[in-house]
């Protein structure tokens, strides 16, 4: 009985990176809010809003600043997760005006592996943390036109790698390769209302919603303190139907919960 009852369950479940009871406390499903670039605005504005609501994000650094690593420091004793975004953010030349030594086309995938292996040891001073995730700068996982993240995979550089993209099959909970780890990003002027519509949209479905924001409340590709509010406001009224949970948190409860 047992066993038809597992093969029951593992036909309902199909390919999902988690059913929906398998999230923490019977959450439907998990959210991930994360950050990219090591912002002044998030230092300023969305650590202590997540602070003050009780939740912890992921901090995806790049070109970090000597005088913020206290404050970056700080963050991750107060839980937040430091992830890797490499040193000096490489970009396809044609997406982000950039010196020309530090676009994806000048590097090669070992040469990106080498950055994204010393960024790891500036994170390590940082954190103290022995393990990192990472995400791909500009969605973009090219280094001189070959793609590098089965060589990342195979380096075990980095627990997982976030990209640029959300399809509904990951909001409707598909198995995630840690690889191709999906996230979406939003315009600035977007309303607190549509930021909430996508971790609706993950917890009617049962998957996961990784948010990525870069400014929040300043610096570029900002959401407004407002909305970033009201998202979280949400997030915090439905909190037994979201899990939300800093990115690696929300890896290691999929992989040990398949």
């Amino acid at each position: 009985m047992k066993t038809l009852l597992a093969i029951v369950m593992s036909l309902a479940c199909g390919v999902s990176v988690a059913c929906a009871a398998q999230w923490p406390n019977g959450a439907k499903a998990a959210v991930a809010l994360t950050y990219d670039d090591a912002l002044a605005s998030q230092l300023d504005n969305a650590i202590p809003a997540l602070d003050a609501a009780g939740f912890r994000g992921s901090f995806f650094l790049s070109s970090v600043k000597a005088a913020d690593i206290p404050r970056w420091r700080a963050a991750a004793t107060q839980g937040h997760e430091l992830a890797n975004h490499t040193i000096f953010h490489a970009c396809p030349a044609a997406n982000f005006p950039a010196d020309p030594r530090y676009v994806a086309e000048a590097y090669t995938p070992a040469s990106l592996l080498k950055e994204i292996e010393q960024q790891n040891v500036l994170l390590t001073a940082i954190d103290g943390k022995a393990r990192h995730g990472f995400a791909t700068p500009c969605g973009a996982s090219k280094a001189g036109g070959v793609d590098y993240l089965e060589a990342l995979r195979a380096s075990n550089l980095v627990t997982y790698a976030r990209g640029v993209v959300t399809t509904p099959e990951d909001l409707a909970g598909r198995r995630i390769d840690p690889m191709h780890v999906p996230s979406r990003g939003f315009p600035e002027g977007v309303t607190g209302a549509q930021l909430i519509d996508f971790a609706k949209s993950a917890s009617a479905g049962g998957g996961v919603a990784v948010f990525l924001f870069h400014g929040v409340g300043g610096d570029y590709l900002q959401v407004s303190n407002p909305a970033h509010q009201e998202l979280l406001a949400w997030l915090k009224a439905n909190s037994k139907e979201v899990w939300v949970a800093p990115l690696q948190e929300v890896m290691d409860w999929a992989a040990a919960h398949p």
